[in-house]
């Protein structure tokens, strides 16, 4: 097949193209296009020194995606993304984005390590290493054109990803001195929203006759359910036609918190708490998982007994979609590899699942059990080659004993040496 994109003006500046964004926001930019409610295109710029934007760009950055389900099968050619941007090879290139005054839209996916502060980036560094910091100096250098703001929509599955995002912008412009105006521009000409996603992406299916018709390197994956809520004032809608084209967007000025602590608590906590201990015990996919007793019993376990009764929504409310998540976790057509959601498995424990284990402590008096055996897993997880994760997180976890690990407030915002008890009993069974 001949990939051919489509020009458009190039609206969106996009950090990060994995699997998820590429299923998810560029799939929806791609059916407002579609639509003919939205005219624009997606700079993706790659956020890290290795990732796939090689692969992308050697097929113009069209790729197809598959949406399937019960309901059947939905193919989406995608050509919504223009071009790519590595900044570890032309950092000029990257800076040269905020030239443009017809972008608008700034997106990102950097993981939930991914919106941090470091006072170790500097303002000479090409590029700095942390993404708040990157993002920072191109925002300079668009204030010093006296160009526009951005609206941000970052993905990250951390709490109130766009004011810590925010906040982290402005701890740079202090730290490099960039004054006063600047710190006003970023506050008052920038609108940085809240965001929840909700989707399973499952990236390329391996081993899968696809029937294409085509050779497609690039092809992405999901199930059909998809939920984006964007807590804002901002008239969003009226620059995103979302509705228009279909889509499940929730654009709120005050709900996000509702649907985020569901969502983070049962899906993502049921998927973190799976992962390592599948992974150990040699399961590869998510349905593989629940298709097993043993393991979905674990599953049910940790979202009905354990997770279900922290929440303070109504119960038949929690039940329902933690029915809906099983059963998504069952599709036959989602090959959820465990490899890829192991990606940063201790800052995923931390913000999925640790809220969940203190919260029941508190409210019952008694340890989660489930969660614990989960927590052990996670350490005895740590101690294997599959992990995927930052080098110094890696190191630590690899070479530290449980209760040191616990102990450390950097890992986990406070010292958990109070649990370690629990939690060796179920270390290396």
């Amino acid at each position: 097949m001949n990939f051919e994109g489509v020009a458009r003006p190039e609206r969106i500046i996009q950090f990060g193209e994995g699997g998820f964004l590429r299923g998810f926001a560029d799939w929806m930019i791609q059916k407002m296009n579609d639509a003919g409610v939205f005219s624009g295109n997606i700079v993706v710029v790659q956020p890290i020194e290795s990732g796939m934007c090689d692969m992308l760009t050697a097929q113009n950055c069209v790729y197809t995606h598959l949406v399937r389900g019960v309901e059947g099968v939905d193919k989406t050619l995608v050509n919504s993304i223009s071009r790519c941007v590595k900044p570890y090879e032309d950092f000029e290139a990257y800076l040269a984005l905020a030239d443009n005054p017809d972008f608008r839209f700034v997106i990102s996916n950097t993981t939930e390590s991914g919106i941090v502060f470091s006072d170790e980036d500097k303002i000479t560094d090409a590029p700095p290493k942390t993404f708040p910091a990157k993002l920072t100096l191109l925002m300079k250098r668009r204030f010093d054109k006296g160009l526009g703001g951005f609206v941000f929509l970052p993905c990250e599955l951390i709490d109130r990803n766009g004011d810590n995002l925010k906040k982290c912008v402005l701890s740079y412009a202090r730290l490099w001195n960039l004054g006063d105006d600047f710190a006003a521009w970023v506050e008052n000409e920038n609108v940085f929203t809240n965001t929840l996603v909700d989707r399973i992406n499952t990236g390329y299916p391996r081993g899968e006759d696809l029937s294409l018709g085509y050779e497609d390197n690039m092809v992405n994956a999901s199930e059909y359910f998809h939920l984006w809520v964007i807590e804002t004032a901002h008239d969003l809608e009226a620059e995103l036609p979302f509705g228009k084209a279909g889509l499940n967007v929730i654009v709120t000025e005050d709900k996000l918190a509702m649907y985020r602590t569901r969502k983070v608590r049962i899906l993502n906590g049921a998927h973190t708490s799976l992962v390592p201990y599948a992974l150990l015990s040699g399961f590869e996919t998510v349905k593989s998982c629940i298709d097993d007793e043993s393991m979905r019993e674990h599953v049910r376990r940790c979202m009905f007994d354990e997770i279900i009764p922290t929440l303070d929504l109504p119960k038949d409310e929690l039940v329902s979609y933690a029915n809906s998540v099983l059963e998504r976790f069952a599709n036959p057509y989602i090959k959820h590899y465990l490899s890829a959601i192991a990606l940063n498995s201790v800052s995923k424990f931390k913000v999925r699942v640790l809220p969940s284990i203190i919260e029941y402590i508190k409210r019952y008096g008694k340890m989660p059990e489930t969660l614990l055996f989960a927590f052990a897993k996670l350490l005895d997880f740590y101690k294997t080659d599959m992990t995927n994760d930052d080098a110094d997180v890696v190191e630590f976890m690899k070479t530290h004993t449980p209760s040191e690990i616990l102990a450390n407030e950097k890992l986990w915002g406070e010292d958990l040496s109070y649990l370690a008890a629990e939690v060796e009993k179920y270390v290396n069974k």
